[in-house]
């Protein structure tokens, strides 16, 4: 099968669906690519609006390094969505590698970064290849946010909230539970990781905006304490994110001691399959498409320095498809020209934390941000 440019790997699920989508909108060809091709045929003509009018192709294939790379040979670029990433990512990153092609995904596990950075990234930068992972909402907007307030000289520390209104995918539940069990989250403080206390529980913040205080979570630790150990402006990072919906948030830590507790005995992949049985009784539905009135976002990012301050946030809504948007808008690029930065980097590092902002504006997602300096 002849190869389009850019290929979406995942290309059913949720995500994977709004990835196409967008890549529709820049009339960018493409493979919609997974493991079973009568759920792809599915999710093509069923769920992915104006999908008559791109120009797709649709292909099955094994999970394996071998397969993929025969898939991506001839691309410029994968999308890939199939998570959790620390379990099934290796093979589709090896594959990138040995295709020559760009890698992107949508993870939130942070320590699926730190491993890509002490496998891959060298290899990657030495083929004049990126590996971005962490493009997504939850992070490249809560992102674009903090280098805007590293704009003003002399900040060298970050305070980030990240909240969205709606309830994870699928994916993203399995993916939480997985990695809550299987993985520690990590904060940044004077350039090296510190672990946040596992047993802290909910944190309380004041959301911008609103009266009412919130509830959040270290969430993973989430990718900005990986990407800023890299800046030399930043030496401290620590973020937190939620959703606005309470009862949603005061049950997460209950449905993940629960999970670890059933599952502490259990052999690493026994443990997998039972935290993956769980995320399924959580979530076992596709949550609907977004709705521009309920599914807001607030990135709220306070930088600090030993004399100033500055203060960032960005309204927007529907984060998934501000993922979906990042994700397409970044494989048009690939394909046209050399990202700014080869190896590991966060998409505002490979494409410019301005230009990411004014895609997701020019698509009615966010507004111009807000922001405060006393420096």
């Amino acid at each position: 099968m002849p190869a389009k440019p850019a290929i979406v790997y995942g290309a059913s699920g949720y995500t994977g669906r709004l990835i196409c989508e967008y890549l529709r909108e820049y009339k960018v060809p493409f493979l919609a690519a997974g493991r079973n091709k009568t759920k792809l045929d599915d999710a093509m003509a069923a769920h992915v609006p104006g999908i008559e009018t791109a120009d797709f192709e649709i292909a099955e294939v094994e999970h394996s390094v071998e397969a993929l790379t025969e898939l991506f040979r001839g691309a410029a670029v994968v999308c890939n969505t199939v998570g959790p990433f620390s379990t099934h990512g290796h093979e589709v990153v090896q594959a990138c590698l040995a295709a020559g092609v760009h890698y992107l995904d949508t993870t939130g596990e942070q320590d699926w970064l730190i491993s890509l950075d002490e496998k891959y990234g060298a290899d990657f930068a030495a083929a004049g290849l990126l590996l971005c992972p962490g493009l997504a909402h939850m992070y490249t907007t809560g992102e674009i946010a903090a280098q805007i307030c590293l704009e003003t000289p002399g900040l060298d520390t970050l305070d980030i909230a990240v909240f969205w209104g709606g309830s994870p995918t699928i994916a993203s539940t399995q993916t939480i539970l997985v990695n809550a069990a299987m993985a520690k989250a990590y904060y940044l403080e004077q350039n090296n990781y510190a672990e946040w206390d596992p047993d802290a529980g909910l944190y309380t913040l004041a959301i911008p905006g609103q009266h009412e205080l919130a509830l959040a979570l270290p969430w993973g630790g989430t990718s900005h304490p990986v990407w800023f150990k890299r800046d030399p402006r930043v030496a401290n990072v620590r973020a937190l994110g939620g959703v606005f919906n309470k009862p949603l948030m005061e049950g997460v830590p209950q449905i993940v001691a629960g999970a670890l507790e059933a599952t502490k005995d259990m052999a690493p992949d026994e443990r997998l399959v039972a935290l993956q049985e769980v995320a399924a009784s959580v979530m076992s539905e596709m949550p609907p498409r977004e709705y521009t009135r309920i599914n807001r976002s607030v990135d709220s990012v306070h930088a600090t320095g030993p004399l100033g301050r500055a203060h960032t946030v960005i309204y927007g809504n529907c984060n998934y498809k501000q993922t979906g948007l990042l994700q397409a808008y970044a494989a048009y690029s690939l394909i046209q020209k050399a990202p700014l930065q080869t190896g590991l980097a966060s998409g505002c590092q490979a494409f410019g934390h301005r230009e990411l902002f004014g895609v997701l504006k020019a698509f009615g997602f966010v507004q111009d941000p807000i922001t405060t300096v006393n420096a």
